[in-house]
């Protein structure tokens, strides 16, 4: 069956970006992918003459930039549904979230609304966030401004605007953060490795940390510009199968929302082969007839938050008042983690079964003293 995968590599200024292009062509062609990019649009327009000082309002400009991108997407996947090809990688440089970092939550959401999506549906239309830490962070000697001509910021800027750009994402289902923690040449086989492993080649290996922790103040994290919240409604649908756990998930905030197809195989303590579907509404309505009665629903906020260049989520439940859950993606099963100093620890749940989603969903854990 043909496959078609649309992914965003974003970051900050000089992190990467262009050359990451021709490490992605170059790796991904030898799997067997088509590979397809999408090219900058903000560069195109100022390059073209069509930039922030030369029309009326930044707004404007962003709202030019916006409806571009949306075209040039939906060309290339028109395109991409008319190739012989059976596996198509579809990559943007940058995506309709980047714009929200040049403007404000108000002007965001406005521009959004007249272009007739909303926040949530234009960040998730991407079935995956790959972001590029500026080299201004990390390894500042190698930040540039000479192999951009639309790039202007100082390194203390390009820091300010990575962060800003992370924000933009965070809440995404599936966001990477590739830090300059390593040479370059390392930091992009990082990134293809990511990629890689999230299309499943050979397999999408995952490994997680699961902590039961103090609840935290939600409304510190609510006002945190590095978190975003995300209600989950999860069901558990019927499987013939003791090691393959089928899902259906709404995730979203105030009215809009994604539903997803989970497929979740298990291999090993701490791993899993997890394939994720992009469905409709309808579709997500129809699947819903299939539930395991045996289990009850789950409903959760999850509050997603970056931090040290690592992606957490909070899971916070309606049946508890004292605890919450804890879950950070590690590439490494013995990868050192540096926690929120305001999140407190209470335990290490990650290999304890009584605290995964479907032990819940039959029997609810209690709270701790």
């Amino acid at each position: 069956m043909k496959s078609i995968t649309k992914i965003v590599v974003t970051g900050g200024p000089c992190g990467g970006k262009s050359t990451a292009m021709t490490w992605i062509e170059s790796n991904l062609s030898k799997q067997g992918y088509k590979v397809l990019f999408i090219p900058e649009t903000a560069s195109e327009l100022i390059l073209g003459g069509v930039a922030p000082w030369t029309v009326s309002s930044n707004y404007e400009f962003q709202k030019a930039l916006v409806s571009l991108q949306i075209q040039k997407e939906r060309v290339f996947e028109m395109a991409a549904r008319n190739m012989d090809d059976e596996k198509i990688l579809i990559v943007a440089d940058r995506g309709i979230a980047d714009n929200k970092a040049y403007m404000t939550d108000e002007e965001f959401d406005r521009l959004c609304h007249e272009l007739g999506g909303s926040e949530v549906s234009f960040r998730d239309t991407y079935d995956a966030v790959f972001h590029l830490v500026t080299a201004a962070q990390g390894a500042p000697k190698f930040y540039t401004l000479s192999n951009n001509q639309a790039r202007t910021e100082t390194p203390e800027q390009a820091i300010e605007m990575d962060q800003k750009v992370l924000s933009c994402w965070t809440g995404h289902p599936h966001l990477r953060v590739i830090d300059n923690s390593t040479d370059f040449n390392t930091k992009m086989k990082r990134l293809v490795n990511e990629i890689t492993q999230f299309l499943g080649e050979p397999a999408p290996f995952e490994t997680e940390r699961k902590f039961l922790i103090s609840m935290p103040n939600l409304e510190r994290l609510e006002q945190l510009p590095n978190c975003k919240k995300v209600e989950i409604i999860q069901t558990y649908l019927l499987s013939g199968d003791k090691n393959v756990e089928l899902r259906v998930r709404q995730r979203g905030r105030n009215g809009n929302y994604i539903y997803i197809k989970t497929v979740k195989t298990l291999v090993g303590s701490g791993k899993r082969i997890e394939t994720e579907q992009r469905i409709t509404k309808d579709e997500y309505l129809s699947l819903l007839m299939d539930a395991d009665t045996t289990l009850r629903q789950i409903r959760k906020n999850r509050y997603c938050l970056t931090d040290n260049n690592l992606y957490f989520e909070i899971d916070v439940y309606p049946f508890w008042k004292k605890q919450a859950i804890l879950e950070v993606q590690i590439s490494e099963p013995e990868q050192q983690l540096s926690l929120p100093d305001y999140l407190h620890i209470l335990r290490d749940v990650t290999h304890d079964a009584t605290y995964k989603n479907r032990s819940m969903a039959r029997t609810i854990p209690p709270e701790e003293v």
